[in-house]
């Protein structure tokens, strides 16, 4: 009996004993099945489709703010929503397989459409070094490392950074968001990363002004380019 063979019946006993369960509707997950069982990741996880569409609602939302080559995002972010719950599970459960199945997620989006030609790194937004301490990792860099698996693309830490903690986002209107992020990001690194198209990433946009100040931040490199992609889009 092989190794493979040994570890497969291994892990099918274990997944009968100890089966996991879908994050959506709480039945046990089939063997092929990862995070979401087939019903909840097709009919309640609700995909924006923006992909395939140049001027997107994610894409307009920085137009004439920033220039970024182009944007997207994977699913609609809604109270009470599967992708809220997903979310909350990342940010504050310490599910990391919830982030690394996200990004891969959007990674296979991606790269049936061939989106993400001409993008050299990922770059996800970073959080404060207090808070992400306090957390134990930077959500948005899990989602990155299941994107990069699946589009072979380095992700890259250590060019952009936050600058200084800012207060939450959470009960701030569009202008004080905006303010609240002036100057929150800068970078380090620019010779190494000078002339690189990046794909920033983040988990959901809301207003786009912690996303637009980090694409600030990078367009004062030389020759260097964004894109813009994130989990979700909320209203």
């Amino acid at each position: 009996m092989t190794d493979n063979i040994i570890k497969d019946l291994t892990h099918g006993l274990s997944h009968l004993i100890y089966p996991h369960l879908c994050e959506g509707c709480s039945k046990p997950l089939l063997a092929e099945e990862e995070i979401l069982c087939l019903n909840c990741n097709v009919f309640n996880l609700p995909r924006t489709a923006f992909h395939h569409i140049a001027d997107n609602e994610t894409a307009m939302r920085f137009a004439g703010r920033v220039p970024v080559q182009k944007a997207t995002s994977f699913a609609y972010f809604t109270a009470d929503g599967l992708l809220q719950h997903l979310m909350h599970g990342l940010k504050y459960d310490g599910k990391k397989e919830i982030g690394i199945f996200l990004g891969r997620q959007l990674g296979h989006d991606l790269k049936l459409l061939n989106w993400h030609q001409g993008i050299d790194i990922i770059v996800p937004v970073p959080l404060h070094p207090k808070k992400e301490a306090a957390r134990g990792y930077n959500q948005t860099e899990i989602i990155a490392e299941g994107m990069s698996e699946v589009l072979e693309l380095p992700v890259v830490t250590d060019l952009l950074y936050r600058a200084r903690n800012t207060e939450s986002q959470t009960q701030k209107t569009r202008e004080e968001r905006i303010e609240n992020m002036q100057d929150a990001f800068n970078v380090k690194n620019t010779e190494k990363y000078s002339g690189k198209h990046v794909l920033i990433i983040d988990d959901v946009l809301t207003t786009g002004a912690t996303l637009e100040a980090c694409a600030k931040a990078i367009l004062t490199i030389p020759h260097s380019a964004v894109s813009l992609a994130t989990i979700g889009v909320a209203n």
